[in-house]
């Protein structure tokens, strides 16, 4: 094998996946078409969830010392806001950061751990056997063709590697789009006296201003066709009634609506994540975080595999529990744009105005507030098993069990310590102590619960060993 893991894409889900198999000694090599990163930015925001998968690594600081954190976010642009500092986490607020810079600290990350990462070069298709994978592609010396253990495709909505694959990409195309223009020069004071409105806002490095807009009577133009400055300044104008003095624009680009979701995350020795596995309306800033928690669901698991303790089917777990969680972006994110584009069409505009008002009181209810939060910030996401403690799948919140995943490894918190620590020693960092208000805490690489037991249940060595055994493999005797 040439190396144990291809990922086709430099994003940041590719660069996150490929920094967590390389934390477990796996080989890695990621091949980015593009020649160089392009310094561009679609997302902004790294939601509460994706910052604590980050501290579990002990990466959290590198991203807060660049960003800003806000303590609410919004669902659909309604006016009642969801309050993500009311959420059980250390970290109630979403982080502004640009795309560009939160691929550049994932870059460094995975450089730092060995990750060979190769710009220019492009992954066409795939031959997969029993025994790996042949990857061809085209580069600035013209076609190779390598071979890996594996492929995971982070390609994005068009991904080749999907396409290769013969993996179905079900979904909508797009009914809408919208534009974005950053530019180096706007009127604050004419910004300001517009006040919230149809334009969303938002300062970026180097002294520019991101405006997003979507205008009724261009609102159909496919997300394919470029966007002029004209066309922009005109959508301001329609918009709010001034052009807000942009000039010297540094990038224009349409968005749209199209949804799709992959019909399986694997195929054989070929994985999806990130785009390439699921694509929606931006609509509250959750597909690059969906994308990181891809690659954090599947990194530990297909490094296992590779180093050869994984247990019986742990792979398809992948699948199993991403797949539920890209339904539930695909559908709230088609809920949300829903009520933008119906709010834009004359006849449907007094009663979305109706149910906009409806849902903002609703909003005003904590319970209902923290639901939609719980879904946005993806605090919610839980990988339950059947015939299991209700725990079992939920996010630890103990900040000592988060600690011991620090290096990749699942995390044990009880008086077992002593017997885990010595058969599981290479898989599980263990700790005499214990769990905030449970007997014992087995804890996933991810910082999800594999095996709880409650302080009312007695201590059972056999019933532990089982179930470390059943996520950890056997015991080193």
């Amino acid at each position: 094998m040439d190396t144990d893991v291809v990922i086709s894409g430099a994003g940041p889900t590719g660069l996150l996946l490929g920094s967590e198999l390389a934390l477990a000694g796996v080989r890695v090599r990621i091949l980015e078409r593009q020649s160089a990163r392009h310094g561009q930015s679609r997302a902004l925001t790294l939601h509460p969830r994706s910052i604590e998968i980050l501290e579990l690594r002990g990466l959290a600081d590198r991203f807060l010392a660049e960003g800003r954190t806000v303590p609410s976010w919004h669902f659909a642009g309604l006016s009642r806001e969801l309050d993500f500092s009311a959420l059980d986490t250390r970290h109630g607020y979403t982080l502004f950061l640009e795309q560009a810079r939160t691929e550049e600290l994932l870059e460094e990350r995975a450089r730092e751990l060995g990750v060979e990462i190769v710009y220019g070069h492009e992954v066409v298709s795939l031959k997969q056997d029993d025994d790996g994978v042949e990857v061809v592609g085209t580069g600035p010396d013209g076609d190779f063709r390598l071979r890996a253990a594996y492929v995971v495709g982070c390609d994005g909505g068009r991904s080749k590697v999907r396409e290769s694959a013969g993996i179905g990409f079900p979904g909508s195309d797009g009914t809408m789009s919208s534009m974005l223009g950053d530019f180096a020069v706007v009127d604050q004071e004419e910004i300001a006296a517009a006040g919230r409105g149809p334009v969303l806002v938002a300062p970026l490095s180097g002294g520019l201003t991101r405006l997003v807009v979507t205008s009724p009577r261009r609102m159909r133009v496919p997300a394919t066709e470029p966007v002029s400055f004209e066309e922009f300044r005109e959508t301001l104008v329609e918009l709010t009634g001034t052009s807000f003095g942009i000039a010297e624009p540094r990038w224009l680009s349409r968005f749209g609506n199209a949804t799709r979701l992959a019909e399986n995350y694997r195929s054989g020795r070929v994985f999806l994540a990130g785009d390439a596995a699921h694509i929606h309306f931006p609509a509250a800033g959750q597909g690059l975080n969906t994308g990181l928690q891809d690659a954090m669901n599947l990194g530990w698991k297909l490094a296992a595999e590779i180093n050869g303790w994984a247990t019986a089917g742990l792979l398809d777990t992948y699948h199993a529990e991403r797949f539920p969680i890209g339904q539930l972006v695909t559908d709230n994110t088609q809920a949300q744009t829903l009520l933008l584009e119906l709010t834009l069409v004359p006849d449907y505009q007094r009663p979305v105005a109706a149910l906009r008002g409806l849902l903002d009181s609703l909003l005003e209810i904590p319970e209902v507030n923290a639901r939609l939060a719980g879904l946005v910030s993806a605090l919610s996401t839980s990988y339950p098993a059947p015939d299991s403690d209700p725990l079992v799948g939920t996010r630890t919140l103990d900040p000592e069990s988060a600690n011991l995943v620090r290096s990749g490894t699942f995390g044990y918190l009880g008086d077992g310590a002593a017997q885990v620590a010595e058969g599981w020693k290479d898989r599980i960092t263990a700790a005499d102590a214990k769990p905030a208000n449970l007997g014992e805490a087995l804890v996933r690489p991810d910082g999800h619960l594999a095996w709880v037991r409650r302080e009312t249940d007695p201590p059972d060595p056999a019933l532990r060993e089982a179930a470390i055994t059943a996520w950890a493999g056997e015991a080193r005797r």
